[in-house]
């Protein structure tokens, strides 16, 4: 099923999405607005904002000259769980910032490419990977060599479609 909707807002919190959304690990959408929020600007200076899959919204950040105003881009969700985001405007100097948002979301790994046949040549991508012990695709071993913060591998014959799955000192990690 597909759910649509459509939001009109012209005051705080929300005002004037800014980029595409985001869906995060938690099943979530993430993304921005360019006004909105309290800052300094007569629109309000930008917020980030996450709608649940049962459609609530709430907004998670009102930003700040000091933080940065008026996000413009999406949102980017690192494979150490954090956000990531723009702003041209604000900061020390007045010519933008790089801010994180953290919302608790655990690390993940994801794959070069995503999909692919047995025997395919596999690139898996993440943080503190280097002490990965075992590489599955839907459960089925694969070879893997892990160079720094990446893993090379091969999708191994009898895997099926399904989880991608790295096992680390850690923990294990679930590709996206």
């Amino acid at each position: 099923m597909l759910t649509s909707s459509f939001f009109v807002a012209r005051t705080a919190p929300i005002r004037k999405t800014s980029a595409a959304l985001v869906l995060a690990t938690d099943g979530s959408f993430y993304g921005t607005t360019y006004g909105g929020g309290s800052g300094t600007s007569p629109e309000g200076s930008g917020t980030v904002f996450s709608i649940s899959r049962e459609g609530k919204l709430t907004t998670l950040y009102g930003f700040n000259r000091k933080q940065g105003i008026h996000p413009v881009n999406a949102l980017l969700q690192a494979t150490n769980g954090n956000f990531y985001g723009l702003t041209p405007f604000g900061g020390s100097h007045d010519h933008g910032t790089v801010f994180r948002l953290s919302m608790g979301l655990g690390p993940f790994v994801t794959t070069r490419p995503n999909v692919g046949k047995i025997k395919t040549k596999v690139l898996i991508l993440g943080n503190n990977v280097t002490d990965a012990t075992s590489v599955t695709f839907d459960g089925t071993a694969a070879a893997s060599q892990i160079v720094s913060t990446e893993i090379k591998t091969t999708v191994p014959a009898g895997a099926t479609t399904g989880a991608i799955e790295v096992t680390t000192g850690g923990g294990t990690l679930k590709a996206t």
